[in-house]
């Protein structure tokens, strides 16, 4: 981390992302959606619903691509929507298995034809079949909303509103790629890796949900890591302290990268997890058997207060109950959101 960059500008920088400001309207959906459904063990909050099954979990989950993306790349933004759902289903420490997709496209053939071309090369590389779908030929915006079903057993499901007092925060990146040519905040470390390397990663999440070596996890979404890690902590009712300088980071001079940059990055292949102290050092190693960097860079607490610190210097990033990410604390929310 840079010398100059003090805990107040990052916080400021979190804060203020718009990948962190377009979940402020989450909580309204949530009240005005909620539906009672015994079979439905777990929903809003998490990075994928799940659903029990003849005594199994089905996980479904759904993505949209900015628009922004879109435009900028068409080809990397096809790429990303597949990507994406992907990591919701590892996340929760499941298999994915299918998915299907609404393609809404202008006549501009070769928006078109290169979101779907990033599309078929990120379902054939991770080994996930696009199944089905549909289309909206004549949109006036070109728009990939994809949705993914993926499976898990019950007992090694990975959740996010499960993290606990004195748990580690564990951020697990692949620092080994590059910043994506079309969009500056996008961290590439996956389209150049085989796909024995990029499965191998989405397997391993699976691994851990069954050894039970993590409390909470989610993948590293747009909010970027501290804004991920927030929505993490809001739906746990919990609060932590992250160092700053235990973060893991490539050689950001090397990429003329700022570390303002990278805190909101979307890093490719990155989750940020919660785990006892005692299995950190088995996750550290698992992770990096897939090359993969995975640190503590904190503590879960009670204070449902996000706090970055870095050389003495403390800065409070979100408090929970005056204004969280996701505005999900309301004493008429399903129970596992508290």
């Amino acid at each position: 981390m840079e010398k100059s960059c003090s805990t107040e500008i990052i916080a400021n920088v979190v804060r203020e992302y718009e990948g962190v400001k377009r979940k402020h309207a989450i909580g309204e959906m949530v009240n005005a959606l909620r539906i009672d459904a015994p079979h439905v063990i777990a929903s809003f909050g998490e990075d994928a619903a799940v659903i029990e099954h003849h005594g199994e979990a089905l996980l479904l989950a759904a993505d949209g691509i900015w628009s922004k993306l879109m435009e900028a790349d068409p080809y990397w933004a096809g790429y990303c929507s597949i990507l994406v759902n992907i990591h919701d289903i590892a996340a929760m420490g499941g298999r994915p298995l299918a998915m299907v997709d609404v393609f809404s496209i202008t006549k501009d053939s070769h928006i078109h034809e290169q979101a779907l071309k990033g599309m078929h090369d990120a379902s054939l590389q991770f080994g996930v079949p696009i199944v089905g779908g549909h289309l909206h030929p004549d949109a006036p915006n070109s728009v990939i909303d994809v949705s993914i079903l993926g499976c898990a057993r019950l007992d090694s499901i990975i959740y996010s509103h499960t993290a606990e007092e004195g748990d580690l925060v564990v951020a697990a990146i692949d620092l080994n790629g590059r910043v994506h040519p079309s969009c500056m905040l996008n961290w590439d470390s996956v389209t150049m890796k085989s796909p024995d390397i990029v499965r191998a990663q989405i397997a391993l999440l699976e691994q851990v949900g069954r050894d039970h070596l993590v409390t909470a996890g989610k993948d590293i979404s747009n909010p970027g890591l501290i804004g991920t890690l927030g929505m993490l902590l809001e739906v746990s009712g919990k609060g932590a302290k992250v160092d700053l300088g235990l973060i893991p980071r490539p050689d950001l001079a090397a990429h003329n990268m700022t570390f303002e940059q990278w805190v909101k990055m979307y890093p490719g292949m990155g989750f940020v997890l919660t785990a006892k102290e005692r299995n950190v050092p088995e996750l550290i190693r698992r992770f990096a058997s897939v090359g993969m960097t995975a640190k503590a860079i904190g503590t879960v607490d009670t204070t449902k207060k996000l706090r970055i610190y870095y050389e003495g210097n403390e800065t409070l990033v979100f408090d929970f109950i005056k204004n969280g990410i996701m505005h999900l604390f309301s004493e008429d929310l399903p129970c596992h959101l508290h």
